[in-house]
């Protein structure tokens, strides 16, 4: 039974109780001025639409929110920290509700962060700063090398790759509707095309992962004819092979059963409620010319859309190898996302997601210096994702080489995540990460839409103003010079000394 049915029941079973013990013991009214203003406190807390955990435990529920109003006197001692030591969830996941709520998300009593920290970094502004007015605003990047029929106009920001199975259908329902009114780019993650994914109308980049979801044969090898009728789409711009995925490089992934579905299962061509595996590597291809072929299939079955591959770095000299195939071929993809091993998941054993896998800075700064030295930059978009919350991730990553920018676990803080880590066990609280019918009603799709694309609109926003305080017109302006980090109490060094442009 679900919860809200619960407490609907036990609210009458509860009023009949008083009324009937009321007719022949009427002192009884002190138990029914007792229990209807929690009554009625918790019928509001259910129909209300903005908190999901007061949505799905009324009254109950609003004890987080309690100890959200004393932070950061108590919640300091329940945050994680990031790789610089700084707080994420009292610091980003703020910020993030602060952006998709539309609230002020300036920052009292100055910098919260320790300057002379080691690790501690910060842009170079510009006494010539130019007018926020005068920039573009909404800045786009256009994907599509030489031999792309039907190239695309990206926001600089779009949200990163997470399946329907992984997220519920409301959780998906509101970034696909944020990107359709931000006209940003939602990435389906390796799941398949689900009908939450077309409804809102939103731009998509699918991505086809080793299990081939959505387009694959009864043995689990590619099919061109399933993947060509839905690649045909109109709301499918791009499509990404995901070669690995920073959070669990060489590794795969799993859909538990629990959360297999009899209708994930119809959209990843599986049989229901099974574990089902994603093999770490793909059966189409098994080498870099493989590879580059794959690519010209795919983009002759989409009659020239962009197509692209997502990994996190791994062995240099692949990736070397990979750009030498580009030029001996004549194939080249139309985009390449860096996925840093920061990333989160959760589906992958711990080892995986704490020590396998170049960090985002590291594997960025690589990839775009290896293509500029074989020369086939100019033809290939950098898509970075790895822990990007706000204006200055963004701005630190294009300064190391990318084009434009995938966030995915901010994007879940926008439509409610709160980190209550069970992503895994089908039990997330608020809806985000669940097939539980009864959590998942609790995310309200409209007013979650609306959180999505406001987060987006600050963020590129702030990134903006950032960009003009350091006196750039636009993003591709960005270098590594641009960024400093105290390396310790007294040495700083730029990020073109810690991350140096190879000739």
């Amino acid at each position: 039974m679900k919860t809200r049915e619960k407490f609907f029941i036990a609210s009458i079973l509860i009023l009949i109780t008083i009324v009937g013990i009321y007719t022949l013991w009427k002192p009884v009214i002190w138990s029914l001025i007792l229990f209807a203003p929690l009554i009625l406190l918790g019928f509001l807390d259910v129909f209300q639409k903005k908190h999901a955990i007061k949505r799905n435990f009324p009254i109950i529920g609003r004890g987080r929110y309690i100890l959200e109003k004393i932070r950061p006197e108590i919640m300091q001692y329940f945050v994680e920290t990031d790789l610089d030591g700084r707080p994420i969830n009292r610091i980003f996941r703020t910020l993030i509700y602060q952006r998709a709520k539309k609230e002020n998300d300036t920052s009292p009593f100055g910098t919260q962060s320790n300057v002379y920290k080691n690790g501690y970094e910060w842009m170079d502004h510009s006494i010539y700063a130019k007018n926020y007015a005068d920039l573009e605003k909404d800045p786009r990047v256009l994907v599509g090398g030489p031999d792309c029929k039907k190239p695309y106009s990206a926001s600089i920001l779009n949200i990163s790759a997470m399946s329907f199975g992984s997220l519920s259908k409301n959780a998906v329902l509101a970034m696909n509707g944020g990107a359709k009114i931000g006209g940003f780019a939602h990435n389906t993650g390796e799941g398949g095309i689900s009908p939450y994914h077309k409804e809102p109308g939103g731009d998509l980049i699918w991505q086809i992962g080793t299990g081939y979801f959505g387009c694959r044969t009864k043995d689990g090898n590619f099919c061109p004819d399933t993947f060509k009728e839905a690649a045909s789409a109109e709301n499918v711009k791009m499509i990404e092979i995901k070669i690995s995925q920073g959070a669990k490089p060489g590794h795969g992934g799993i859909l538990p059963a629990a959360k297999n579905t009899i209708e994930i299962s119809n959209i990843r061509h599986v049989k229901p409620h099974t574990d089902v595996h994603s093999p770490p590597g793909h059966t189409a291809f098994n080498d870099e010319t493989g590879l580059m072929n794959f690519i010209k299939q795919l983009r002759d079955l989409t009659k020239g859309k962009p197509i692209g591959f997502k990994l996190c770095i791994g062995k240099e000299e692949e990736f070397i190898d990979l750009c030498k195939t580009m030029i001996s071929t004549g194939i080249t993809p139309d985009f390449i996302t860096i996925d840093g091993g920061e990333g989160g998941t959760g589906a992958a054993p711990v080892e995986f997601s704490n020590s396998l896998g170049m960090p985002l800075k590291d594997g960025l700064s690589f990839a775009y210096d290896t293509l500029v030295k074989y020369n086939i930059k100019k033809d290939i978009k950098i898509i970075a994702s790895g822990k990007i919350f706000t204006g200055f991730h963004m701005a630190r990553t294009l300064a190391l080489g990318a084009d434009m920018c995938n966030s995915a676990r901010a994007m879940m803080l926008a439509v409610g995540c709160i980190q209550a880590l069970q992503c895994n066990t089908n039990t997330c609280p608020v809806g985000v990460a669940t097939q539980n019918k009864s959590l998942m009603k609790g995310l309200v799709v409209a007013d979650k839409t609306r959180r999505v694309f406001n987060f987006h609109e600050e963020t590129v926003k702030s990134l903006v103003e950032l960009l003009a305080a350091v006196g750039l017109e636009k993003p591709e302006d960005m270098n590594r010079s641009l960024i400093n980090r105290r390396v310790n109490m007294n040495s700083i060094k730029r990020y073109d000394e810690i991350y140096p442009y190879k000739q």
